[in-house]
């Protein structure tokens, strides 16, 4: 799930800060003139002048016009890898990534309006929500290579002392030369932002029943026990 905020990073200085503030401003404008007037009927320069920038630094964080309506931050992800690889060793991998998911969405239920737009203009615009996707699926791919990287090294210290030989089981590697991700690092990454994007989903249509930290911390609860049938 992309988040809205625009928050610092951890140890950003004064000019990334600037520079991801920037960015939100951009990202929320688009967001908000599409959800107004249409996606197709937004132009970068309304997105500019809505942001208070020139159209020279709108191209200078998204490359097109509809990237500023589906890439909101592109930060957040890597906060997340970094967030779950920093996690305590002895915490479940499913454990881990929720605490990392549930620091970078923090401050969602502040966000609930600009998330429902967001939601509002991708149901909109076919085409954007083509591009959300294929946002999401690589988010994905690089939470599957995190969650496989923290795997292996628990394997790693698990071993240690051990004379090393050659493993006949290991992992394949991509076309870069990177171990791929096992099933379990693909399946986690994928059961993760699907539970993401139902719980915002979930929260989005009923704002004034239940907290969405409420509802985050039911699914992953869910998840953690299986997803056992509810009581009748």
């Amino acid at each position: 799930m992309h988040d809205m905020t625009g928050r610092d990073a951890v140890g950003g200085g004064l000019r990334e800060r600037k520079k991801r503030a920037t960015r939100a401003a951009l990202a929320e404008a688009a967001v908000r003139l599409a959800a107004e007037h249409g996606a197709d009927q937004v132009t970068v320069e309304a997105i500019s002048a809505a942001a208070g920038v020139s159209v020279r630094t709108f191209f200078n964080y998204f490359d097109s016009r509809d990237d500023a309506f589906v890439v909101v931050d592109a930060d957040a992800s890597e906060r997340v890898r970094q967030a779950f690889l920093a996690a305590p060793p002895e915490l479940p991998p499913l454990e881990a990534l929720r605490d990392a998911l549930a620091a970078e969405l923090r401050e969602a239920e502040r966000q609930h309006e600009l998330w429902s737009l967001h939601a509002r203009v991708l149901r909109s615009a076919p085409h954007l929500l083509v591009r959300n996707l294929g946002a999401q699926m690589a988010d994905e791919s690089g939470l599957a290579e995190a969650i496989a990287r923290r795997i292996r090294a628990g394997d790693d210290s698990d071993d240690a002392g051990r004379a090393s030989e050659p493993d006949a089981g290991a992992p394949p590697e991509d076309d870069a030369g990177r171990a791929a991700p096992g099933l379990y690092p693909r399946l986690l990454a994928a059961v993760a932002g699907t539970a993401v994007r139902v719980s915002v989903q979930h929260w989005c249509e009923r704002p004034d029943e239940v907290s969405y930290a409420d509802v985050f911390r039911e699914a992953f609860d869910l998840l953690a026990a299986g997803l056992p049938a509810p009581a009748r």
